[in-house]
């Protein structure tokens, strides 16, 4: 494939990454965390993607490879147990994700259509079925997952701002844009807190990185792609969330966390507006979700092939790599076992580890890089404070999340050690 990506496609890619179904997912999360102080929560986690962006930029720079993270991990630290183990944790850290989309399409759907008189009931059955359609769509034609995506980013983007648009109007002599004030901010901690906890919500913008060997003129388009998507889509967030916490009670954004955005569009457009944006949630979910299964299998793809896992991983499943097959399966298990907070901090402990190491490779390989030793230094140092700060602060009220969190990140190095101990590098055939 020899199809050069221009700018706008490149851009397109960061921000469809990130504006998938992440919003849709954490708002009513943050708003929880951080109450009035919601678009400083989502100020704190934009700086930080931003920060951690510029170690991605160098790094694409210097090695453009379609294995993104995997091989910018493996040009710093070699193949090892620990670079497998960080590996490991990205391929893992995409099957959170993709339980943390499931799972806000679960929520979001049943608004539209119940299934039974039970919610609970109805959002586990849609967020596997929608799983299981996605995983068909996968196996069935990659071209078409690609088609979906050229669709929903457009379409959800028109939606977002169309929603931004009105909702600021709607905003003027609503009494709830009081909630607003500093007096309604959380403290500075659980403000910080709370943009860690939606991390996730950013995490998309690495996806350029494995674009990376097949963008034109990479100089200049490299670092353009990755800034001025996240700096639009850091804009674009804190704006929704002035929107949501100026248009409803923090009562209301509370018994609607789970489906907040769509309950936001109701004050100015009704009804209407509230089966809008929920449509708009379902595609931008269900997009997401075909991007990171496919995502997802490339990853577990590639780490098998840098032996970081067994080579069975190479072997192909009805014309895919059985990477599609397990992702999916792991990806339904934990979606009908966690609850949304345990997801979203389990992905936000996974990636900023993750990104804290990117951090460290472009601070260890700047001088290949050509880049400031100090930017990717402060990244990889605020990366870190930030997970053991999260993990410290959602211990006491999502006990469950940090426990499973820390269990994901010791069974990855474990079984890397594992896997390197027994040397078990067997070849496979290539269709099982």
């Amino acid at each position: 494939m020899n199809k050069k990506i221009g700018l706008k496609e490149a851009i397109s890619i960061g921000i469809g990454g990130m504006v998938g179904g992440g919003i849709f997912a954490v708002l009513g999360l943050a708003v929880s965390l951080a109450k009035g102080g919601t678009p400083i929560a989502f100020l704190f986690a934009g700086i930080l993607a931003l920060i951690t962006s510029y170690s991605y930029v160098k790094l694409s720079k210097k090695y453009p490879d379609r294995g993104g993270t995997v091989k910018f991990i493996n040009q710093g630290f070699g193949k090892s147990v620990f670079s497998g183990g960080i590996n490991n944790l990205l391929w893992i850290s995409y099957i959170i994700m993709l339980s943390l989309y499931a799972s806000a399409f679960g929520s979001y759907a049943p608004n539209l259509f119940e299934l039974t008189n039970d919610k609970i009931i109805d959002s586990h059955i849609y967020a596997s079925a929608i799983i299981v359609l996605a995983t068909a769509i996968n196996y069935y034609s990659i071209a078409v997952v690609g088609k979906i995506e050229s669709y929903a980013v457009i379409i959800k983007l028109v939606i977002l701002i169309s929603f931004i648009f009105i909702g600021a109007y709607g905003l003027i002599g609503n009494p709830n844009v009081a909630q607003l004030a500093v007096t309604n901010w959380e403290a500075p901690i659980k403000l910080f807190v709370g943009g860690m906890v939606i991390f996730v919500a950013y995490e998309g913008f690495e996806l350029i990185a494995n674009a990376a060997p097949d963008i034109v003129n990479p100089e200049k388009n490299i670092p353009r792609a990755y800034y001025y998507s996240v700096i639009f889509v850091i804009v674009l967030y804190i704006i929704i969330a002035l929107v949501t916490v100026g248009s409803l009670p923090f009562t209301k954004i509370a018994t609607a966390q789970d489906y907040v955005l769509a309950e936001a569009a109701k004050p100015m457009l009704g009804k209407v507006g509230f089966s809008i944006i929920t449509v708009a949630a379902l595609i931008s979910t269900f997009s997401a979700i075909n991007a990171s299964l496919y995502g997802g299998s490339k990853v577990n793809y590639e780490i098998a092939e840098d032996d970081e896992l067994p080579h069975h991983f190479l072997a192909n499943l009805w014309n895919q790599p059985v990477g599609l097959m397990i992702t999916a399966v792991a990806t339904l298990i934990l979606v009908n076992v966690l609850k949304l907070e345990s997801i979203s901090t389990a992905g936000s402990v996974g990636f900023l580890l993750i990104f804290g190491i990117v951090n460290l490779v472009g601070y260890r390989l700047s001088k290949e890089t050509g880049s400031n030793k100090i930017i990717p230094l402060v990244g990889f140092v605020l990366c870190i404070i930030a997970t053991v700060i999260l993990i410290n602060q959602q211990y006491t009220s999502n006990t469950i999340g940090v426990i499973i969190s820390i269990a994901i990140i010791g069974f990855c190095f474990l079984m890397e050690w594992i896997y390197r101990r027994t040397g078990k590098k067997k070849t496979v055939p290539n269709n099982v």
